[in-house]
């Protein structure tokens, strides 16, 4: 059964999220809200917590996971890339953005993209997500909770309790939690190529 942590959307009470940290650091799965919906976490190199993800999520293994990080200062440890990929994504984060991007050797080859080595990247601008990030003190390996069949991502924290409480160890509640997609953008190529529209402007990346 899941635990269900509820903190204050301003002021996330560091007691809760020390025991969402501390479910992580043992190899746990954590549902948490985040400014484009709820989304399922882990912490790197939990290949159990990824093949559950895939297992809520029916995902393949062609599936794009996504770092999701709370300061631009942390990219270069994650990301390989060239000078125009830098100051694209130092120029549009925090933001509603995930960018695809090509994985540093930091970057467990399981987190990856089985044949393209690359990985999701976002820097959000949710209060509890950077919360719990800074309170982790590393990156979560994370998707958008879209459960099969379905089109958007859930975003009440009591609802994904009652539908997942046996499938994630903990449901951190914030009572606020976004509704509209990141626009997904890709950069490993030579120039932007816009893969999804959504919260974000996607005028910067326009050709």
């Amino acid at each position: 059964m899941a635990r269900y942590l509820d903190v204050h959307p301003d002021n996330p009470q560091p007691r809760a999220l020390q025991q969402c940290v501390t479910v992580l650091k043992d190899g746990g799965l954590v549902a948490y809200p985040t400014d484009s919906g709820y989304a399922l976490g882990c912490v790197l190199n939990n290949k159990d917590g990824l093949e559950r993800i895939r297992s809520i999520r029916q995902l393949d293994q062609h599936h794009h996971f996504t770092l999701m990080i709370s300061e631009f200062s942390q990219v270069g440890q994650w990301v390989d890339m060239d000078n125009w990929v830098f100051r694209a994504l130092k120029a549009n984060t925090p933001g509603h953005y995930t960018f695809i991007v090509k994985a540093s050797r930091e970057v467990p080859r399981l987190m990856q993209h089985d044949k393209k080595k690359s990985i999701g990247l976002r820097l959000p601008t949710h209060t509890t997500t950077l919360a719990l990030l800074d309170a982790l003190g590393e990156p979560l390996v994370s998707s958008t909770l879209i459960l099969p069949g379905e089109t958007e991502p859930m975003t009440d924290g009591w609802a994904v309790k009652e539908t997942l409480d046996h499938q994630v160890d903990v449901v951190l509640d914030s009572g606020d939690c976004g509704t509209v997609a990141t626009t997904v953008v890709d950069l490993t190529g030579d120039e932007a190529d816009i893969k999804r529209l959504g919260g974000g402007d996607p005028e910067p990346f326009a050709e």
